[in-house]
């Protein structure tokens, strides 16, 4: 397992807003929790929104915020050192991968005010030909699909129902698990190889995936949470290729 990280920008408070209200990021603490991050990474073996990565091919974002254009076109050299790059072929697409799930051969997309209906073609253009299905998922209420639900592997989503409902996940036979109303962010986990990322403070989720035989390590990302960031967004990673 590879993942990509990025260093926390000096402009890390004037980040894009859409559902939390601006508060002041400690830029030293900020620092501090990501060196914390890269730790976990590197004891597990190994920004999640500039591509989509599958076993054969990067599918390069475009990005829905005008600020972060630049971004994916960033990490387009590196990226090809592990994977073929591809970009959406679509006018005015937008796509951000912290919109895409990837369970499997099953990709959800979710509808969030980052990816629209061009993005979400394009993709199914360059991925539906390979063996992959999509599923698109509505989101309310938080910023990308991935916010709201995420794969803690073994076949478990845990999800945020006011944010994404249950119901797609369900029916493809997943466990889901879900978050109570007072730790919202906490459906945001990051699985890396067999450890399971949450963020910290959200005690009840924690028991929660313990009682489905998980043992989640909790990292505080606070700093970033203010950015509107998750543990998804913190990295771009890049699994072995399946044999």
């Amino acid at each position: 397992m590879v993942a990509l990280v990025r260093e926390p920008s000096a402009s890390l408070a004037d980040c894009e807003l859409s559902y939390v209200d601006r508060t002041s990021i400690d830029l030293s603490k900020a620092r501090a929790q990501h060196a914390g991050y890269c730790a976990a990474l590197r004891a597990a073996g190994a920004v999640e929104d500039t591509a989509v990565v599958v076993d054969e091919i990067a599918v390069l974002g475009a990005l829905g915020a005008e600020s972060r254009g630049p971004e994916a076109e960033a990490i387009a050299g590196t990226l090809q050192a592990y994977r073929t790059v591809r970009r959406l072929d679509r006018a005015g697409a937008t796509l951000e991968g912290g919109d895409v799930l990837r369970i499997g051969r099953m990709v959800y997309v979710g509808r969030s005010g980052r990816s629209n209906e061009a993005g979400h073609e394009g993709l199914r253009l360059l991925l539906e030909p390979l063996g992959y299905t999509l599923r698109d998922v509505p989101v309310e209420g938080c910023l990308h699909l991935k916010t709201g639900c995420s794969s803690a592997g073994d076949g478990i989503v845990v999800l945020n129902p006011s944010w994404v409902s249950a119901r797609t996940f369900e029916q493809d036979g997943r466990t889901v698990v879900p978050v109570t109303s007072s730790e919202p962010w906490a459906a945001n986990v990051l699985r890396v190889g067999r450890t399971l990322l949450i963020p910290a403070g959200n005690p009840a989720t924690a028991r929660r995936l313990l009682a489905v035989g998980l043992d989640p390590l909790e990292i505080d990302i606070s700093e970033f949470q203010k950015a509107e960031a998750g543990l998804t967004c913190l990295s771009l990673l890049i699994p072995p290729r399946a044999q």
